[in-house]
């Protein structure tokens, strides 16, 4: 059994719970066990909220704020930096996650090495690390010139009644 779906969305708060239940209805629907689904649900929405906060380009008038030039909503730039992407992919017995943006990237330090366990405590970079906690595997890349892709993967259960269980 293989699932796979693609949203762009919008840099905006309310994208976050859409993505969110997307995902949830997808993996339910499959008969992926609860635990999972929660594991990977607060995963994603980590995710998205740093795409949200930090995913678009610096320096352009409303690039953190969502607004345009004279504090009007942004909308559609034909760079795409008021939105983001979210890939799911449920394949056999692995699910694998990713968002991406079109922001400045992750630090160097955050692409070369994991973080320690103490960097949770920072005030920022808690949702990477709670991504890395929820994950089996997760990577962090920058795209040069193009934005940041977070991406993670989890090892799938099923309820015993899944109608897509793996063969």
């Amino acid at each position: 059994m293989s699932i796979w779906w693609s949203l762009h969305l919008r840099r905006e708060a309310a994208s976050v719970p859409l993505a969110r239940r997307l995902l949830l209805g997808t993996m339910e629907t499959a008969g992926v066990d609860p635990d999972i689904c929660h594991d990977l649900s607060v995963a994603l929405s980590e995710a998205c909220a740093n795409a949200v906060e930090h995913g678009g380009r610096v320096g352009r008038p409303g690039a953190e704020s969502g607004e345009g030039p004279g504090g009007s909503p942004a909308r559609g730039t034909p760079d795409g930096t008021e939105e983001y992407r979210v890939t799911a992919y449920l394949d056999g017995d692995r699910c694998r996650i990713e968002v991406s943006d079109s922001g400045p990237g992750f630090p160097p330090s955050t692409v070369a090495r994991p973080r320690s366990a103490g960097s949770c405590l920072a005030e920022s970079g808690r949702g990477l690390h709670l991504i890395e906690q929820l994950s089996d595997h997760v990577r962090f890349r920058n795209r040069p010139g193009r934005g940041a892709v977070v991406s993670f993967d989890k090892m799938l259960k099923w309820r015993d009644d899944a109608l897509l269980k793996v063969s």
